[in-house]
């Protein structure tokens, strides 16, 4: 397998991001390939969020959200997704696939053996993380989702296949750029931050493969371990949850979020910021501070 390493050097003095890298390599089905995770607070910790970020981004889109779970004296651990991040890039686009970043993750959490986690998701964070909880149903107990889908093999509408066809055609798409687009209060900075896992096109198969996996034609892979989780989240899931939406997301945004909410027993009325665009993450002290105090705590 050819595999890169993003250079510790791209990732100096990132604004906002003072967390200390924490790598695992012995995974199992993973030998050789090294995961990156920000591990803050205590381990023994009485719960642990679990922040899952999306495609094209990693665990700095969660630097303002982490102080706010840790001051509350919670254990917060995110990761990076293969090829993204930190974490090590497979150079081929063919071994991105919803089952290997499943899988990893699982393992990744059975590894850590995390607890009394509060599962925290958007975007692909989502895709793969909602269904996470039916198969390690004594590791979770509550929920956090913003923007994000549990697509079945239906379409998600235009908006999500224009997404799709611009990524498609842009191989070395500049993730920078892309965020300050969509997050225009970023400075340049922190919009550089995005990028900085990515020195050339080389290192970008994951931000290439990731829109064309999402599952919205029947057979595509994935789809029968949605449908589960979808069952188990109407019928089973017992646990809290609570909502945010960046009401600004073109593609999945507050129609898709509000038909994913019916799909979650017990979700109340979700946060909507109006100011918000789809990575809901910017302005997520806001989010972290309304979730603990719905919460209680």
């Amino acid at each position: 397998m050819d595999v890169l390493r993003t250079p510790d050097e791209r990732f100096q003095a990132l604004p906002g991001y003072n967390f200390d890298p924490n790598y695992v390599e012995n995974l199992e089905g993973y030998e050789g390939l090294r995961v990156h995770y920000v591990d803050q607070g205590p381990d023994n910790a009485p719960r642990t969020f679990l922040c899952l970020p999306g495609q094209p981004t990693w665990a700095y889109l969660f630097r303002r959200m982490i102080p706010v779970f840790t001051q509350s004296g919670a254990r917060v651990i995110v990761p990076d997704w293969l090829g993204f991040g930190k974490s090590d890039k497979p150079v081929s686009d063919v071994l991105y696939s919803f089952d290997f970043h499943r899988d990893m993750m699982i393992a990744l959490i059975v590894k850590l053996d995390l607890k009394n986690i509060t599962l925290v998701v958007q975007d692909w964070g989502g895709i793969l993380g909602l269904t996470l909880p039916m198969d390690l149903q004594d590791r979770f107990s509550r929920l956090i989702v913003m923007n994000t889908a549990l697509p079945t093999g239906e379409s998600l509408g235009e908006g999500f296949q224009s997404w799709k066809d611009y990524v498609a055609n842009r191989p070395n798409l500049d993730c920078g750029a892309l965020m300050q687009r969509a997050c225009p209060h970023l400075s340049e900075a922190e919009a550089l931050a995005f990028e900085a896992p990515f020195p050339d096109q080389r290192y970008k198969a994951g931000v290439r493969r990731f829109p064309q996996m999402v599952m919205i034609e029947p057979g595509m892979a994935g789809i029968e371990t949605t449908k589960r989780a979808q069952k188990f989240w109407q019928t089973e899931w017992a646990g809290e949850s609570f909502m945010a939406i960046g009401a600004k997301d073109p593609v999945l945004g507050v129609p898709v979020m509000s038909k994913l909410r019916k799909a979650i027993s017990g979700c109340p009325e979700p946060l909507v910021l109006e100011e918000a665009g789809h990575f809901v993450q910017e302005w997520g002290d806001q989010v972290a501070s309304a979730a603990l105090k719905h919460f209680g705590d």
